[in-house]
């Protein structure tokens, strides 16, 4: 990949991320709340320290772990200049989906993900060469945000890092709306899992790439109770 890549400096690769998993990206990201919304409902998560806890797990044995797993083998694909295998590890995160709504929540953010960075990047051999390769293919939100880091020559670790930032941001924000809490109670949270999300990216580069696995069966129990929660603001 080399000769279609060219690589990135420190400032350019922050301004990629930052413009990338900003909420003002439209994928819609709002809109998710990845089944925290059933967990308020239900009174597993009512306050600062249980949302906390709640996206801490998350990060450690849900999105964290598998998330992780997609974006990476999405981006070393690209970084490799192979196709087939990023075309295999875009059809396994897609069967990494356990619920309906969490597939609906990742395939729907990575598609607007996607269709913005082709259509808001210059002309390049390296876009040119991944929209050919995946030639449509549904594409998860991880995954997507893989492809895009390896395209401009982003590292790994730092797309990982931002990547669980926002993630858990968008959770936080979440919680706030529905507790709800202030202001200041999500800054504290944010503030109180810098090491959590350094410590998730550091597992994901750690790990070895076939080394992918969850145990998060209430996040999942959450996401299926969320289908037919009968007063809903969010869509997962």
């Amino acid at each position: 990949m080399a000769s279609i890549i060219t690589a990135m400096n420190t400032e350019r690769a922050l301004y990629k991320l930052m413009t990338w998993l900003s909420p003002a990206y439209p994928v819609g990201a709002f809109s998710y709340s990845h089944g925290l919304e059933w967990a308020v409902e239900d009174g597993l998560v009512g306050d600062q320290a249980s949302l906390q806890a709640w996206i801490e797990a998350g990060l450690a044995h849900e999105f964290g772990a598998v998330g992780a797993a997609q974006l990476r083998a999405c981006y070393e694909a690209v970084a490799a200049h192979d196709a087939a295998a990023l075309r295999d590890a875009v059809a396994e995160a897609r069967a990494w989906q356990p619920t309906r709504e969490f597939a609906l929540e990742s395939l729907a953010q990575g598609k607007a993900f996607l269709a913005t960075l082709r259509d808001v990047s210059p002309p390049s051999p390296a876009l040119a060469w991944m929209l050919k390769a995946l030639d449509g293919d549904a594409v998860a939100y991880p995954s997507a945000v893989g492809i895009a880091a390896a395209i401009h020559a982003v590292p790994l670790k730092e797309t990982l890092i931002a990547n669980f930032q926002a993630f858990a941001a968008n959770l936080m924000s979440a919680g706030l709306r529905l507790i709800p809490l202030g202001q200041t109670a999500g800054q504290r949270i944010m503030v109180a899992l810098e090491a959590p999300i350094l410590a998730a990216a550091e597992a994901a580069l750690a790990r070895d790439a076939g080394d992918v696995g969850t145990a998060a069966p209430l996040a999942d129990l959450a996401s299926m109770a969320h289908e037919t929660q009968y007063t809903r603001l969010f869509r997962s």
